[in-house]
C-alpha cells in the first residue's frame, strides 16, 4: 500500500494505493495549525468510513507548504511507522529539468510532468487549476522546459470582492451567456470566460513555442474548464497523485 499526500496551498489531496488502483482520494483542507494527533484522528476517521485498514504503509509527498511538513512527517513516523519521501526536485526520478534554478520548480509540478510522461508523448502542457494555475511545459526531449504561473480562479475572485464595496462573492459557474444581465451573471462571466480565454491565450503562446502539444488539465477547479476552454480536451483530476506514485517507483527500493 502506498500514502501519496500533495499538499497544495489550499487543499491537501490525499491518496492510497493497493497496487493496481486509488483506493480512496481525500481532499482536505491545508491547515497550517493542525497536530499529528489531529491529521491522525483525520485520515483514521476516513479510512473507517471507507472500508479501509488504517495501517502502515510506504509514503511519498510533494509539497509546497514548508510550514507544514513537521507535523506531516511526524504523523508518518508515529502513526504509520514509516519515515516519508519528500519529492524535492527532477533528479530524483530522472526528470531533466531546465528552469533556473533546477530545484525551484514546485514538486507537484514535477509530478504532474513525470505522469503525464508516462501517458503521452511530448510535447506536453500540463494545466493545474490550484490556489495558482500552474501550466507545466515538457518539450519534444521530454524535459521539464518551465512554465506559466497564474492567479487562481479563486483568488482573483477574492481579490475582486475584497478590493470592491459592492461586488459579491459568486458561484464559480459559467453563465449562460457573455453578457451579464445581473451583477452576479456579470462577475461569472468574467471570472470563468475571462480565465478560459486567459488560459486558451496562454496555451496558443506555449503551443507557439514548442510546438503542437497534448494539453491536459488537473487539479480542483480544472473540470469547470473542460468545456469552456477550447485548447484543453482532457481533464484527469489525479494526475499529480499518479506522479507520485510514478515517482515512488523510481526512487530507490527502501526509500519510500
Amino acid at each position: 500500500m502506498l500514502w501519496a499526500i500533495d499538499i497544495g496551498n489550499t487543499q491537501t489531496v490525499v491518496g492510497l494505493h493497493d497496487g493496481s488502483g486509488w483506493q480512496a482520494v481525500w481532499r482536505l483542507a491545508t491547515d497550517h495549525e493542525q497536530t499529528e494527533d489531529q491529521i491522525a484522528g483525520e485520515l483514521e476517521t476516513l479510512c473507517r468510513l471507507a472500508g479501509l485498514e488504517f495501517a502502515a504503509a510506504r509514503v511519498i509527498v510533494a509539497s509546497v507548504v514548508p510550514s507544514v511538513e513537521m507535523a506531516w512527517s511526524l504523523f508518518f513516523q508515529k502513526y504509520l511507522g514509516q519515515p516519508a519521501v519528500f519529492l524535492r526536485s527532477g533528479d530524483q526520478v530522472g526528470l531533466p529539468v531546465s528552469y533556473d534554478p533546477p530545484h525551484a520548480v514546485g514538486a507537484d509540478r514535477i509530478a504532474n510532468a513525470i505522469a503525464a510522461l508516462e501517458r503521452w508523448a511530448p510535447p506536453i502542457v500540463v494545466v493545474d487549476f490550484g490556489t495558482a494555475t500552474t501550466f507545466d511545459c515538457v518539450d519534444a526531449d521530454g524535459v521539464y522546459t518551465g512554465g506559466v504561473i497564474l492567479p487562481g480562479l479563486t483568488v482573483s475572485m477574492e481579490s475582486l470582492v475584497s478590493r470592491t464595496a459592492k461586488l459579491p462573492s459568486v458561484a464559480l459557474e459559467a453563465p449562460g451567456r457573455a453578457v451579464g444581465k445581473r451583477t452576479v451573471e456579470s462577475i461569472q462571466s468574467g471570472l470563468m470566460f475571462g480565465y478560459a480565454d486567459a488560459v486558451d491565450g496562454l496555451v496558443r503562446r506555449i503551443v507557439a513555442e514548442l510546438g503542437p502539444c497534448t494539453v491536459v488539465s488537473t487539479g480542483g477547479l480544472g473540470s469547470k474548464f473542460l468545456g469552456l476552454c477550447q485548447e484543453i480536451k482532457q481533464h484527469e483530476p489525479e494526475l499529480t497523485l499518479d506522479g507520485l506514485l510514478v515517482a515512488s517507483r523510481r526512487l530507490k527500493p527502501g526509500t519510500v
